[in-house]
């Protein structure tokens, strides 16, 4: 099949707008990530800073507390649906591939669990350096490899099993997870002093059931494409996934441990 990167963005926008505040309380799972990804960055009082794919702003109104009432924190995304749930942050609406904001604006750049989602990453990649000033710093965070992501991978095993190919391919949200590859990205990017670190981190769901609606709460365009299923093939995934769950099973449900990769550099000069 061929990628149709438009269409793809209006699924992926289409499913975050029908999340709202759903993926803001799922989003408070993932913590540590965003706490690890606020230290990577090195915030400090009175910076400018933009968080990409921001969603509902759960990292972005983080990051404001370190910067400050001197500093300046944007949160932006594709979806104006989960910008709503942020009233309280400077926030735009924008595509991550063609930022609204002029060269240099920034002393960082943040992007959590978001670069996978950017049919071009290339071209996020190189938005980013634009807005960021000499010396700028950026602080991503993206998925492992698959087979270190069961939080994500069950639940796309079980979709490949029981469904047929999806209509509008996606690209893999695990193309990052190797640590060579995604330093080769930042690189073509023209980033410096490019750092990547592993992190790993455990949840709990207490059933099957539990687990499916968590991952539906932050799937955006593939929660939008399974919500258009008839309702017997929606709940036959809700039970099916549990043989994906089984080597997680645990005397209370199941607990998984997977991993993301935290990456850091810098923009240099500009050339």
């Amino acid at each position: 099949m061929t990628f149709d990167r438009d269409q793809f963005k209006r699924l992926e926008r289409a499913g975050y707008d029908r999340l709202g505040a759903r993926y803001l309380a799922a989003a408070a799972t993932r913590d540590g990530i965003a706490t690890a990804l606020l230290d990577a960055a090195a915030l400090a009082p009175g910076l400018r800073m933009l968080d990409l794919a921001s969603g509902p702003g759960v990292l972005a109104r983080a990051a404001g507390g370190r910067i400050g009432a001197a500093g300046l924190t944007i949160a932006s995304d594709i979806s104006q649906g989960q910008l709503t749930c942020c009233p309280d942050l400077p926030r735009v609406a924008a595509d991550g591939e063609a930022l609204p904001f002029a060269d240099a604006s920034f002393d960082r750049v943040l992007c959590g669990l978001g670069l996978m989602f950017f049919p071009d990453a290339e071209a996020a990649l190189r938005e980013m350096r634009r807005v960021l000033r000499p010396q700028g710093r950026i602080a991503l965070s993206v998925w492992g490899p698959a087979d270190e992501v069961p939080l994500v991978e069950c639940a796309l095993a079980c979709m490949r099993r029981l469904l047929p190919p999806p209509k509008v391919v996606r690209p893999s949200i695990f193309r990052f997870g190797d640590t060579n590859e995604f330093n080769r990205r930042l690189a073509s990017a023209d980033f410096q002093a490019r750092e990547i670190h592993p992190l790993r981190f455990t949840l709990e769901f207490a059933s099957a059931a539990a687990f499916w609606q968590a991952f539906l709460d932050l799937a955006g365009g593939a929660a939008e494409s399974l919500s258009r299923l008839p309702p017997e093939k929606q709940q036959a995934l809700a039970v099916g996934v549990a043989e994906e769950l089984a080597p997680y099973r645990s005397q209370d449900g199941y607990r998984l441990t997977s991993t993301v990769l935290i990456a850091t550099a810098t923009c240099g000069q500009k050339p």
